[in-house]
């Protein structure tokens, strides 16, 4: 009997565009998602569950283009596909939707609040993170929860994402030597995890602080044995023997 596995008639991964060719009109949509992946390979390092993608592709209908948002994150798939990594996302190849998606919301508006929301809700995305840095009297980050098949917004900053273990929030910072407002991951504490160049620098803070104790302390000995010596000369002046004494 024939068997009939319709996974064979659908693309791959491999042979689907990466990307929709659209050119980003502001920095901060490659920057941002970027370091968003960048804490998360520090603060996940042991965990090979999770996939955070950067402008890829993700395909959810062999028929239809794929949705492109400036970042997602998935868990419970492998975070490396092999050496040259995933060219795209395919949902029939990873059977795991992404858990979220974000857009940075550049001059020119691309349906971050109307299509692409309506579309990742219809999808079931259960969180959609929207940063807009324009924004001066509405607030720049909104952070929704699908629920009832339509979004939430969240209150708070950091907003905790208990689904993920993580909260996820806006605050002013220095990155790529870049200061200015980021977006970051937090504890359910409230406390933002660092990006890799504070990671560096606290270690170098660490470890110049333990060269700079290990050289009191060697001094400090030093010291010490030099009164030691000090006393036994003084004894000796006396007629005392110094090693005679316990």
């Amino acid at each position: 009997m024939l068997e009939y596995n319709p996974l064979a008639c659908l693309p791959s991964s491999e042979e689907l565009p990466d990307s929709d060719d659209t050119p980003v009109d502001n920095e901060l949509q490659d920057i941002i998602p970027g370091l968003l992946k960048a804490i998360l390979a520090m603060a996940w390092a042991e965990r090979m569950d999770w996939f955070f993608g950067v402008d890829m592709g993700i395909y959810y209908d062999p028929d239809l283009p794929a949705i492109v948002p400036d970042g997602f994150l998935s868990l419970g798939v492998e975070r490396f596909y092999d050496q040259n990594l995933r060219p795209s996302y395919v949902l029939w190849e990873e059977k795991k939707l992404p858990i979220l998606a974000l857009e940075v919301v550049s001059q020119t508006y691309r349906g971050e609040y109307s299509t692409k929301k309506a579309e990742y809700a219809r999808l079931g995305i259960l969180y959609y993170v929207v940063y807009n840095p324009f924004r001066r009297r509405k607030p720049r980050l909104e952070v929704y929860k699908l629920v009832n098949n339509g979004y939430a917004l969240q209150d708070g900053n950091p907003v905790w994402l208990p689904e993920i273990g993580l909260g996820i929030g806006i605050e002013r910072g220095t990155y790529l030597g870049i200061p200015r407002e980021w977006m970051y991951w937090y504890n359910q504490q409230g406390q933002r995890f660092l990006t890799p160049e504070e990671d560096k620098k606290l270690a170098q803070q660490e470890t110049q602080q333990a060269k700079q104790e290990a050289q009191q302390a060697k001094q400090e000995a030093q010291q010490a044995q030099q009164r030691t010596q000090l006393l036994a000369e003084q004894l000796r002046s006396l007629g005392i023997d110094p090693d005679s004494l316990t």
